[in-house]
């Protein structure tokens, strides 16, 4: 063993050896018990932050931990690769997204390797290969001729210039964000898939995920939003009635209007005859489409001119179009009762509408509607028939009213919608679809898949490149023409059931292999940050159970336990390229070896913590790796079997400290998973190996237990130093195969113990005691402590209170 430690060499030494040894390569065994780790794969941007960083670490830790447990440990890596950055990449760079999607996963692949993560490389996927989206594309066919896969319009941001729909953070203050052109909503063909017939279970399924944060399910819930209400009918005389959903049918006597989406029938029938209508609805295709924009913007309207009768009172309210209504949400038009909506109150003081007090407080108090609406439940006032009754009571009441009349029924509702898959952009998986010259659409058959997305284009950055190419679009099925579907699946599907494939993701044959799926699923540990907390793991659950309900999975739920890592932090800001404080982790690694790197993103903080980055922090990991290394080198020389019983005093304290340090470090790694309070154990642990005088043979014995725990234990986190250090120590076998310590119950008995002791509850001394010796013995002791001695001086001691283990609290008075 060399003196010096250098991180460079061993670290590739350690590489070499598990990529030989084919170490972290997996199958499964139905023998063992199975474990399988996953850390939410990257999007090939070219280069690994220290977000990657963290997080891969956390999942390499975990696993390396459970493998020492002799669990069968699956841990794969892959590509989140479609994706418009890489189309837009590829305008800054002149190359196709093909070409530098491929060249970043090669550089990002060899920085994942350097930095010696425990991955089973033979399973790596990447989402834009044929061979991963072929399945995709076929399992999409399947939904469809299930009826779970539909086409309709929707409504979607369009840059008129660009000429594709444009995400809404795309859209910034109503203008594309590339070309600056005015967006504009439009109505194109979009496929969907109807996870919404899914809603009750995805909500119901939550209570079964006990290893996930409750923040998150929170999250799933409220994005869910299953509510209980009323659908109603207000009758529009000469048209369609108009239907409304409602969660308080107990302020329906409060309506003073009612407001439709700009693309509803009757702002389109209004608009025909009244320009000032028609403009306002031009006005409306400006704006954006997220829920979270509508609910701060400024709210506007205009008047249609035409009325909707009460359907319980019979008067007539005027129907506006209001800039607030989605026809893409509910029915696209909404009941409005300023008094107890905030929304609708703004509303009307803008255009002046009528105000209808309906409910009260219950407990007398009165409101101010000047103010602003009283949005809570109470009393009905102002409210016929039904005036005096509570909220909850008038909820039960009206929609039974409403029901006897025709006039509406009971209905659950939630706030999610259907999945909308279909994007306009090149980079993706094109939607295996086929229209026929006599306009019907049918699914592209098994036998041609995949439709393969042609890879040697180049971008004008206007129209796709399939879009721009008739050719491409040409095909025929059963001996007739037909055109395929030139959009591009939304690059949540594929990042939906990759932890799926990673089972069997060389199977040519199928989607899954069912033996294999449903050995390594569900996922034990899912690792990733919180900003994926609703769409990606709820699409996964989703598309887990549409897998479970086409007979390729067993289980429920695709991950059993969630991790949500924290940012890193520099200068209290989250890393970014926009800020200029980002740290390159390859100069790291160059400068410290991999295992400091690893060692302080563990150490400075929990996993569900934010890291505040820390330079010092990143030298004091190295100082610890060297003073280790320092600590091994200097105790190589042969040793005595340990004899327990042989020990006595600091000896004795040394190898107690040892079995308290693998029982404290055995439990923040399994069951709190806090790997800087773990880590802070072993330190602690080698500063007394340090301290201590191994003078004699039984002393040499317990240092070397102790520095060969603190290897183990360290393994799973710095595991290139400890697989030398462990060979060092003259151990034979690797230690990424040795099994996890257990700890001596024995040597965690204390001869004596520490005491508080206390006169008249304030602290005056700590004494050590025999651990076995009986109250009056503690309580002689205490007294007999000089600083305790001082405080009861002239005083009369009227009792002592023994709490053992503890304290000892001297009661006195003068």
């Amino acid at each position: 063993m060399q003196a010096q430690y250098r991180p460079e060499q061993i670290e590739a030494e350690a590489q070499r050896f598990w990529e030989e040894q084919q170490t972290f390569k997996v199958s499964e065994d139905t023998s063992r018990e199975k474990f399988y780790c996953l850390s939410m794969f990257p999007y090939p941007s070219g280069r690994l932050h220290m977000g990657h960083v963290r997080n891969y670490t956390i999942g390499d830790v975990i696993s390396r931990y459970q493998r020492m447990q002799g669990k069968n440990v699956l841990q794969p890596m892959g590509w989140d690769a479609f994706g418009l950055p890489a189309e837009n990449a590829a305008l800054q760079n002149g190359v196709a997204p093909a070409r530098w999607t491929y060249e970043n996963i090669d550089y990002m692949k060899a920085q994942l390797k350097r930095l010696g993560f425990g991955y089973d490389w033979s399973r790596e996927l990447a989402t834009c290969r044929p061979e991963y989206y072929r399945w995709e594309q076929w399992f999409f066919t399947q939904l469809f001729e299930k009826g779970l896969v539909y086409r309709k319009m929707a409504t979607v941001n369009w840059d008129p210039v660009d000429q594709t729909v444009l995400a809404n953070e795309q859209v910034i203050d109503g203008r594309g964000w590339r070309s600056g052109a005015l967006v504009e909503q439009k109505e194109i063909p979009q496929w969907f898939i109807k996870i919404t017939d899914y809603a009750e279970e995805l909500l119901n399924d939550l209570d079964q995920l006990d290893g996930w944060p409750e923040q998150v399910k929170t999250m799933q819930r409220n994005w869910i939003g299953r509510s209980e209400g009323v659908e109603l009918a207000f009758d529009v005389p000469g048209q369609a009635p108009l239907r409304v959903y409602t969660t308080r049918p107990d302020t329906l006597m409060g309506v003073s209007y009612v407001a439709v989406a700009a693309g509803h029938p009757l702002a389109r029938l209004a608009a025909a005859e009244n320009p000032a209508v028609a403009h306002f609805i031009e006005q409306c295709q400006h704006q954006k489409v997220a829920e979270a924009d509508l609910a701060t913007m400024e709210k506007a309207g205009i008047d249609t001119g035409l009325t909707a009768i009460h359907p319980i009172t019979g008067e007539a309210v005027p129907v506006w179009v209001a800039n607030f209504v989605l026809m893409s949400y509910g029915t696209g038009a909404v009941m409005a009762v300023p008094a107890h909506d905030q929304r609708d109150w703004e509303f009307a003081r803008q255009y002046q509408l009528p105000v209808i007090q309906v409910i009260a407080p219950a407990d007398g108090t009165t409101i101010d509607l000047e103010q602003g609406a009283f949005t809570e439940k109470g009393v009905l006032i102002n409210s016929g028939a039904f005036t005096g009754l509570t909220s909850d009571a008038a909820f039960d009441a009206i929609a039974s009213h409403l029901g006897d009349a025709g006039k509406g029924e009971r209905k659950v509702n939630y706030r999610l919608r259907d999945w909308g898959v279909s994007r306009q952009r090149y980079w993706g998986a094109p939607i295996p679809m086929l229209t026929l010259e006599n306009g019907d659409i049918v699914p592209a058959p098994a036998d041609t898949l995949p439709v393969r997305l042609p890879e040697d284009v180049q971008m004008d950055g206007v129209t796709s490149p399939i879009k721009a190419d008739p050719a491409w679009a040409r095909a025929e099925i059963d001996g007739q023409p037909a055109l395929r579907e030139t959009d591009t699946f939304d690059t949540f599907m594929e990042s939906s059931w990759y932890y799926a494939r990673y089972c069997s993701p060389q199977n040519n044959d199928a989607m899954l292999d069912p033996a294999a799926a449903n050995y390594w699923l569900p996922v034990d540990q899912y690792i990733g940050g919180i900003e994926h907390a609703i769409l990606h793991l709820l699409y996964s659950r989703f598309f887990h159970k549409l897998l479970r309900d086409a007979g390729l999975v067993e289980s429920d739920e695709p991950f059993k336990a969630l991790l949500c890592q924290g940012m890193v932090l520099k200068d209290g800001a989250k890393m970014s390229k926009s800020k200029g404080n980002t740290v390159d982790p390859q100069a790291l690694i160059e400068q410290y070896g991999a295992d400091t790197v690893r060692l302080f993103t563990m150490f400075a903080a929990p996993p569900e913590q934010s890291l505040e980055w820390n330079d010092a922090g990143v030298e004091g990991a190295n100082r610890f790796l060297k003073r280790l290394w320092r600590l091994v080198h200097e105790n190589l020389a042969a040793v005595p079997a340990l004899d327990p019983t042989a020990l006595t005093g600091a000896a004795r304290d040394l190898r107690r400290k040892t079995h308290e340090t693998i029982a404290k470090v055995s439990d923040d790694y399994g069951r709190r998973m806090t790997f800087n309070t773990a880590i802070a154990a072993v330190m602690e642990l080698t500063n007394d190996v340090s301290r201590f005088d191994a003078s004699c043979d039984q002393g040499r014995a317990v240092v070397r237990e102790a520095l060969e725990a603190a290897v183990v234990l360290l393994a799973p986190i710095t595991p290139h130093i400890c697989h030398v250090l462990w060979q060092a120590l003259g151990q034979q076998t690797p230690i990424v195969d040795v099994a996890w310590p257990t700890f001596d119950e024995t040597a965690l008995v204390k001869d004596t113990i520490e005491l508080v002791v206390q006169v008249n509850g304030k602290v005056r001394a700590k004494i050590d005691a025999p651990a076995d010796a009986d109250n009056a013995a503690l309580e002689a002791l205490a007294q007999g402590a000089p600083n305790v001695q001082r405080f009861l001086e002239g005083m009369t001691v009227r009792k002592v209170i023994v709490v053992r283990g503890k304290l000892v609290n001297i009661v006195v008075s003068g």
